[in-house]
């Protein structure tokens, strides 16, 4: 039986008294996901928001063992952790990875690549706040189109990013893992079904959490969940899970709300045309759509191979 959030332990193994901004979605996620997780477990963080605000010296918010290293090795790192813990016999402490966006999309995909590839058995956690927000909200791969950073500004000539977000997901499923999803702070009951699914399984796996940030995104701290909430039925975020390769979409809108309700939140978006929100809508039906046919592909592959 699935954990639900009233089983939740009382006791936090990230405690308050961090230095997370107020709204801080990593910090909700970091919190729920450790009272899942449990106290057998052992932290990894690269260069980070979640660094800063939980494990500056001399103080520290983690009541478990934590390591931290260099930005790029996130994967790196969790692997020889994981292996060393195995050697001193400890083969059932739970290794998990927590890096942001910049640290996974961007510097750390060479190390989370070659994990996968070898399905180390280690858990990667991907705080999506869609930027570089520790070190001046400057623009990562997943960004979104449109998107005012700090490197990506709206002037006359550049109107913020001119790229699309890219799918680190679906790239990491494409590694042939035994557990990828996604997860979003405004679906607690999701995220933390998916967290429990991936303690009790081993080899590789991959949760991407997409992670309000109110100071780089420029939104009221109080609507943190609120704009998670939005990002799904707008379907700018979708939230599925694929186990041993069969991917399931596990929530899908009634009706799909437009993009603009969605972006209208949000100070990052406040420049944008009406031609660049229709730009990103068309992006949003097609990415729907695609993954809507791709569950369906995987299942017919995985009921043909049965």
């Amino acid at each position: 039986m699935s954990i639900g959030i009233k089983d939740l332990p009382e006791e936090n193994l990230f405690t308050a008294g961090h230095t997370a901004c107020a709204g801080c979605g990593a910090a909700i996620v970091v919190r729920n996901i450790m009272k899942v997780l449990g106290e057998n477990t052992v932290i990894y963080t690269p260069a980070n928001c979640l660094l800063v605000f939980g494990a500056t010296y001399p103080h520290i918010a983690w009541k478990v063992p934590y390591h931290h290293v260099a930005f790029e090795n996130t994967a790196a790192c969790a692997t020889g952790m994981k292996r060393a813990l195995n050697t001193l016999g400890k083969e059932d402490t739970t290794v998990v990875g927590f890096a942001g966006d910049g640290g996974t999309a961007d510097i750390g995909m060479q190390a989370l690549s070659a994990a996968a590839e070898r399905n180390e058995d280690i858990i990667y956690v991907m705080y999506d706040n869609e930027a570089y927000m520790n070190t001046g909200i400057q623009r990562s791969g997943s960004t979104p189109y449109g998107a005012w950073t700090t490197t990506t500004p709206a002037g006359k000539v550049i109107k913020g990013k001119e790229l699309f977000k890219k799918d680190v997901a679906q790239i990491i499923l494409a590694h042939n893992v035994p557990y990828v999803a996604t997860a979003s702070v405004g679906y607690p009951q999701d995220m933390l079904k998916k967290v429990e699914k991936a303690k009790n399984m081993k080899g590789f796996r991959f949760l991407q959490i997409y992670s309000s940030c109110p100071t780089g995104w420029r939104h009221p701290t109080d609507i943190t969940v609120e704009i998670a909430n939005k990002a799904v039925e707008s379907g700018m975020w979708t939230l599925f899970e694929a186990v041993d390769g069969r991917m399931e979409i596990t929530h899908r809108p009634k009706e799909r709300i437009p993009v603009q309700d969605y972006l209208k939140l949000q100070g990052r978006f406040r420049h944008m045309s009406e031609e660049q929100i229709r730009i990103l809508q068309n992006w949003v039906d097609k990415k729907w759509d695609r993954d809507s046919r791709l569950e369906k592909a995987l299942k017919m592959l995985d009921e043909s191979t049965d």
